[in-house]
């Protein structure tokens, strides 16, 4: 009887640990991704930056900009595969990520494309068409999710963990292709001051949205109160008619 006791004793405070652990306080993660999420003079800035922290206001756990952390892309995108009570953003949500994460959203459309040089006439009709090209990727980004998915070798990718250094091979010739979201690859072009119309969109890799991606230990009642929030905001009138999600889009599309 008294093992019996003891057992229950310990399953009771093992699940208690586990509820204390998805109730915990969360980090919020994300990347320099602008138009979505960027340091602007060392404050975070951007539509999910701003739908986050003005939609938390609605929850338990409003956020504030000097609370979120900015890291590179493969490193934030593994912290909430492995890290409880994290969450991360902006991700583009796919079959293939759905059961990694819980979700919240969505922040906007999103289309990733490959952007080549307009004066190399590169044409591409199909995914068997890209094995002939030096394509620039981030690591863990969906665009190296989705070239590798269509069969793209691992020897024709140039990885790297910093978009301005892709943009700039690309424009000298040294890749010829980059997969990445198009609003965020015409971003990094024009404040790398290179004429936006020197390069085109050739293929689209992938077109869906992006969203608020949880690590699956946060409670459903966290991910809901920031969903409900959202929503509102969808519905809330803003200025000129708009409401406060498009006033959110109109201050950086």
């Amino acid at each position: 009887m008294r093992n019996w006791i003891r057992f229950c004793w310990v399953v009771l405070l093992f699940n208690t640990s586990i509820q204390a652990k998805a109730d915990g306080p969360l980090m919020f993660i994300t990347e320099a991704y602008p138009p979505y999420n960027f340091s602007d003079d060392n404050i975070l800035r951007g539509i999910a930056v701003d739908l986050l922290v003005i939609a938390s206001l609605n929850t338990e756990q409003p956020v504030h900009r000097g609370q979120i952390r900015l890291m590179p892309w493969a490193r934030a995108y593994n912290t909430p595969l492995n890290t409880p009570n994290t969450m991360l953003f902006s991700t583009t949500r796919t079959p293939e990520r759905e059961r990694l994460f819980k979700w919240a959203g969505p922040i906007a459309a999103t289309r990733v494309v490959l952007l080549a040089r307009k004066a190399d006439k590169i044409r591409i009709q199909s995914a068997a068409d890209l094995q002939r090209y030096r394509i620039g990727v981030i690591h863990e980004d969906i665009g190296e999710q989705s070239l590798l998915a269509l069969g793209v070798r691992k020897e024709q990718l140039q990885v790297s963990a910093n978009a301005d250094a892709l943009i700039r091979q690309l424009h000298a010739g040294r890749i010829d292709l980059w997969a990445y979201e198009e609003n965020v690859a015409h971003w990094f072009l024009r404040n790398a001051n290179f004429n936006q119309d020197d390069f085109e969109s050739v293929y689209q890799l992938k077109q869906g949205e992006l969203w608020f991606a949880f690590n699956p230990n946060v409670s459903d009642e966290k991910v809901q109160q920031l969903q409900k929030a959202i929503d509102a905001l969808r519905q809330t009138p803003g200025k000129f008619g708009k409401t406060r999600y498009e006033d959110i889009l109109i201050d950086y599309l």
